[in-house]
This record gives structure tokens, sequence and C-alpha cells, in this order.
């Protein structure tokens, strides 16, 4: 069910809507939609801090590399429209909503989007950052169990992987880490590394956590930034489109 539509900059449109996952919950996502036919369809995954300007502005962005970009909100669990800063309260609140999120729900919401995505005819990635990273990461190694089958996964600092590092993905997966985040320890991405060797990881100098969060001045590194884009399109091109 559509409930708002919106004009972009570049004339074309960017849609809420409402997705139902396989529990009978429903949540919104926003989907952003490229000038003409898609090359190929995206999962985009949040943060912690729900589908805010910044994650609107990511799915906009690779719209307009031509993909059709579904973005689940799936702080709409706990409450709805959730957009949240980072810091003060808002930083606050997004880790408390953290400590909330279970993997098994998070799965069902994607494969909520996923699902709208499916309906394109295109071939699917899934990408995803900070939290939304480790999922894309639980797509790759679990997403069959929820109906979904992507042509690949791209994760951004995907805190928390090393817990699942042995598991074996069923698609192509890269990954991406500041070498000075203070959040992911190099113990996680070794294991990640030793695990699976096909797995294509980066890791960038000078950079720390949230590297690409361009709407935040404390984490963004312009040039870790434009490098991994650059990667990820590549990389989404090479598997999808």
């Amino acid at each position: 069910m559509q409930i708002h539509r919106r004009a972009r900059y570049d004339g074309a449109m960017s849609d809420w809507i409402k997705v139902k996952a396989q529990d009978g919950h429903e949540l919104g996502a926003y989907v952003a939609r490229p000038k003409g036919e898609a090359i190929g369809a995206l999962v985009l995954v949040q943060e912690i801090y729900g589908i805010n300007a910044h994650i609107r502005g990511v799915a906009d962005g690779y719209a307009r590399d031509g993909f059709l970009v579904v973005a689940p909100a799936i702080f709409d669990r706990f409450e709805p429209g959730l957009e949240l800063k980072y810091d003060g309260s808002d930083q606050k609140k997004a880790m408390e909503l953290y400590g909330k999120l279970k993997p098994e729900t998070t799965l069902m919401d994607v494969a909520a989007a996923y699902a709208v995505a499916k309906e394109s005819g295109k071939g699917i990635g899934v990408v995803g950052y900070c939290y939304g990273g480790l999922t894309a990461w639980l797509v790759a190694v679990r997403g069959e169990n929820y109906k979904m089958q992507p042509a690949c996964c791209v994760g951004y600092y995907a805190g928390g992987i090393g817990h699942f590092a042995k598991e074996d993905p069923s698609c192509p997966v890269m990954l991406h880490f500041g070498a000075e985040d203070s959040h992911i320890g190099k113990d996680q991405i070794e294991a990640v590394r030793a695990a699976h060797p096909e797995v294509e990881i980066f890791v960038y100098e000078g950079a720390g956590h949230a590297f690409n969060r361009d709407a935040d001045p404390a984490h963004y590194n312009a040039a870790a930034a434009k490098l991994a884009r650059e990667r990820t399109l590549a990389f989404l091109k090479a598997n999808i489109a």
C-alpha cells in the first residue's frame, strides 16, 4: 500500500510503501526508483538510526545509478516512522533499540522488502551499513531460510560479524571496514577472511566506523567512502546487472 510519493530532484520518484513480514508484522519501506528501466534491484538495510535522511539519500544515490532500491524500516517493530540523529538522546535511543533487535525478526522484515524487489524481475543485491552490514552478511548465509536468494551482498562495517564468520554464504559477498574502527576488532575481520578467502574484504586506512555517513562529519571519510562506493558499484553491476 503506497502511503507517500515525492519527486526527487533528478525527476524520478521515491515512494513510502507498506510491506508485510511473514509473521504478519506490517512495516514501512522506502522505495527509490531509477529514471529509466532498472538495471537491477537492491534491498538497502539501515543503520541503527532508522530510515533517516542519510539512508534515504543513499537509496536515492543507488537509484541514480540505475537500481530499484527498497529500504525496510526495521525499527517499525518498536516505533513506526522513527528517524534518529547521531548524538544526544537520539544516540541513546538508537543504542536502546539496537539491544532489542533480533536477527530472526530483522531477516523477516528484510525478506518483506526483498519480495518487493523481486517483483522487478531483475537480479537482486543486498547492501547494508553498520547493523545493516551485519544483516547483509546474515542474508548471505541464512537468506534461503527466508526465501531470499540474492545475487550478491555488500556489508559496510558489519559489527559482530565474527560471531557468524564460519557460516557459509550462498552468494558472492563484499565487505568494507575502516582500519581505525573502534567498534569492530581486527579479529572479527580476520575470522571472516580465514573462513572465507573468497569473500572480498577491503580495509580502509585512516577510516573509522561509519566512514560512509556523509551526514555525520565526526565519522565521514570522503576518500574511503568514494573508493568503497566505486568498488561496491562495480561488484553490484558485475553480479546483478
